[in-house]
């Protein structure tokens, strides 16, 4: 490339001098006219010359991501990026990409930024991690970023916290579980709205050899989103000062234990074997019919539709009792884009987070992750699902994701895998969560 910049301003100093030349020739004397261009393009030839000669500064950029699953669409944009940033500051870029387990990522991060190995940017939870990474002294103050006043403002809020900006939005969502929308058609269903229509459904759908609920407990992540649906609902709903009290030691798990109502109804009419399923296999089975419904959300479309592109799926909320008002969308911003204070690159660091966010180039990245817009040239046209979520939210059937304490999430996954092996009962569940929070609380202060 740089070969090739040189030959043509070779070529271009060539024709300067034979025009030059070939005004001599004509009026035997050069006029005022026909010396001063060429002296200013000699000049301006000479300071890109030095330009093209000038090496580019190498620098690293350590990512580290919370979702393998969509690692070729960010390695691709990667490139994009690495590629303008040389091109506009001569900056060559290499990124080294870490994409753990989702079960396994929040503790990789939590370990590297307590030991002060911290990557230059790094995903978090917008709801669930920003308190305490921000107190820990993680978080940079991006609030005065280009990306920041593009992000539709109730979507920006999810990523404020005392007064600043701290991380860049990805996964804006509005979700429920996941069900096929052909099964539903064809048993004559639709998406029930208390405990009871999801009974009714289930012997449906049993009576049609279908199974109602996909089962994948691989990955401990995925059954606790059942308790964060039904919790979310039920809070939401009826115990709507749930969390104050919590926080102040003064509730229990058990004032909730309700929960269990729904999650026991999916986990005796689910698939078999769920041990053996993880999140990739789940995907293609939801996908190719094996059950109807399966809690977990839509951020699983471009893995489902990548397996069958022809299937209808919906998304709906979660009935948690028999009253409908229970029956809830989470909205929530949950996988966030922040950058190390401690970053030794931190302006490129800088320039890749707002990258994430270009006005020319970000919305075909948003729309192949099948995310929500989350800024304002997020012009593409949403998806199905994401219509009908939305129709739940202008009807008032939604809640903001639920702020729980450090590790209540964590615990609640393992505990949530336990229970269905029949390793505890319903009593230590509770018992767990109610230490696991109260300590959180203690830590917190």
């Amino acid at each position: 490339m740089k070969k090739a910049l040189y030959s043509g301003l070779i070529l271009v100093l060539m024709m300067s001098v034979l025009a030059a030349c070939g005004s001599n020739n004509k009026e035997n004397k050069p006029s005022d006219a026909s010396v001063s261009p060429s002296a200013s393009v000699s000049e301006s030839a000479s300071a890109s010359e030095t330009k093209a000669d000038t090496p580019p500064e190498k620098v690293e950029l350590k990512v580290f991501m919370s979702f393998p699953r969509f690692k070729d669409q960010f390695e691709s944009y990667f490139e994009q990026f690495k590629a303008k940033e040389l091109a506009v500051k001569n900056i060559d870029v290499s990124i080294k990409l870490e994409m753990p387990n989702p079960d396994q990522a929040k503790q990789i991060l939590q370990t590297r930024l307590a030991s002060n190995d911290a990557p230059d940017l790094f995903t978090l939870h917008a709801i669930a991690d920003i308190p305490t990474y921000y107190k820990a002294g993680y978080l940079s103050d991006l609030s005065d970023q280009p990306f920041v006043p593009k992000v539709y403002e109730s979507v920006r809020k999810t990523v404020t916290y005392d007064g600043k900006v701290v991380a860049l939005p990805l996964e804006s969502l509005s979700w429920g579980y996941l069900y096929n929308k052909k099964i539903f058609s064809d048993v004559g269903i639709t998406p029930p709205q208390t405990i009871d229509e999801m009974k009714a459904a289930i012997e449906k759908l049993n009576a049609a050899k279908v199974k109602p609920f996909m089962l994948a407990f691989q990955e401990s992540w995925i059954p606790q989103l059942m308790m964060a649906l039904s919790l979310g609902g039920t809070v939401s709903s009826a115990h709507q000062d749930w969390i104050e009290k919590m926080n102040k030691g003064e509730a229990s798990y058990q004032d909730v234990a309700s929960v269990f109502d729904i999650i026991d109804l999916i986990m005796a009419n689910g698939t078999d074997k769920p041990f053996e399923v993880g999140n990739e296999a789940g995907s293609t089975d939801f996908a190719n019919g094996k059950a109807a419904m399966w809690v977990q959300g839509p951020w699983q479309a471009e893995t489902i539709l990548k397996v069958n592109p022809n299937m209808e799926f919906g998304v709906a909320p979660l009935p948690v009792s028999n009253d409908p008002a229970g029956a809830m969308i989470n909205l929530a911003t949950s996988t966030s884009l922040a950058v190390s204070p401690t970053s030794k690159n931190k302006e490129v660091a800088l320039d890749l987070l707002n990258y994430i966010l270009d006005d020319n180039d970000s919305a075909p990245l948003f729309e192949s992750l099948k995310f929500n817009p989350v800024a304002t040239m997020h012009t593409y046209e949403t998806f199905p699902w994401i219509a009908e979520a939305s129709s739940y939210v202008a009807d008032g059937k939604a809640y903001l994701d639920l702020s729980l304490p450090n590790g209540v999430t964590d615990e609640t996954a393992k505990m949530l895998q336990s229970y269905y092996a029949k390793d505890v009962k319903k009593e230590d569940i509770i018992k767990a969560l109610d230490k696991t929070w109260a300590t959180a609380i203690k830590t917190q202060q």
